[in-house]
């Protein structure tokens, strides 16, 4: 019985001994990582939030990360349960990364050495977790990559389309509604007054807010893929037409109360697209959940 009780001690004993070094040298492993990473893109994200806290375009990215982490935290047991097994296919990603970082140095471009950050960090979570939990993590690196603001080519080339036809149908859904209004490019010319239809009107920032609650809708409520895509396509004309709705009542109340039209209601306004838009989608949401539900059900 002693030599027994004696033999289990030593058993663990040399277990301990042999995972102590092991634990280290992964705390190391870890600790090196995380220090080239912060070594390489300490200033990028510097610069990616100066421009969060300066630029109301892109000041969601305030909230991204924080809830990236969130996400992780309530999904860590199920990416706990895939099996641990690292692979040198993930370094591609990484090297591919790196030569993205190294173009937007080279080529000043803020959009590539930002986004070449999810890319990295996709590659090390392939690398040394494998594609089991890297496929766990897919949807959090994607609402990741939502945080990094669209390049300035692609966002003027978006804004003035939509500039143009939110102010063409703002206009004639004003005429029909009995204001004397007419149109002149993205200028809306009322019988006392004009409006601008300025890029910050064009519902670009509405449009983003809406697209990324739209995929954290659909991964919290929506059961399968084909209703999440169906979410986040949904997206893209309700927010084009609630703008619309703004800058129709803002011409309409513009021509009778001009005061609240560019006071209390301006600054109101942009807020109140956003809360409409997204109980709105969160009603679609709730709506694509009970069919799955049903079908299965069924099923």
């Amino acid at each position: 019985m002693n030599l027994n009780l004696e033999s289990e001690q030593k058993t663990d004993a040399d277990r301990a001994v042999k995972t102590a070094p092991a634990g280290y040298v992964q705390i190391i492993e870890v600790g090196s990582v995380v220090l080239l990473l912060v070594l390489l893109y300490a200033r990028v994200l510097m610069d990616l939030a100066a421009d969060w806290w300066n630029d109301e375009s892109a000041s969601h990215g305030l909230l991204i990360p924080p809830i990236v982490l969130y996400l992780i935290w309530l999904k860590r047991d199920e990416i706990r349960a895939e099996s641990r097994s690292s692979t040198a296919k993930g370094l591609w990603a990484v090297g591919l990364g790196c030569i993205i970082f190294l173009v937007g140095r080279l080529g000043a471009e803020f959009f590539l050495t930002r986004i070449s950050l999810v890319i990295v960090l996709g590659g090390l979570v392939w690398t040394f977790w494998g594609p089991g939990r890297l496929q766990r993590l897919s949807f959090p690196l994607l609402l990741l990559a939502t945080m990094v603001p669209l390049p300035a080519l692609v966002w003027n080339a978006l804004a003035t389309p939509l500039q143009l036809f939110a102010s063409d149908t703002a206009t004639n859904l004003a005429q029909l509604l009995g204001v004397a209004v007419y149109r002149d490019g993205n200028i809306i010319h009322l019988a006392q007054l004009s409006l601008g239809v300025a890029e910050a009107c064009s519902g670009l920032h509405s449009l983003s807010a809406l697209m990324i609650a739209s995929l954290l809708l659909g991964f919290i409520q929506c059961p399968s893929i084909l209703m999440r895509v169906a979410l986040f396509l949904s997206s893209i004309p309700l927010a084009i037409a609630l703008n619309v709705l703004r800058i129709s009542g803002t011409a309409v109340l513009a021509d009778y109360w001009q005061d609240i039209a560019f006071g209390f209601y301006h600054s109101f306004s942009g807020w109140l697209v956003f809360l409409v838009g997204f109980a709105t989608l969160w009603l679609v949401a709730r709506a694509g959940q009970r069919i799955g539900t049903s079908r299965t059900g069924r099923a």
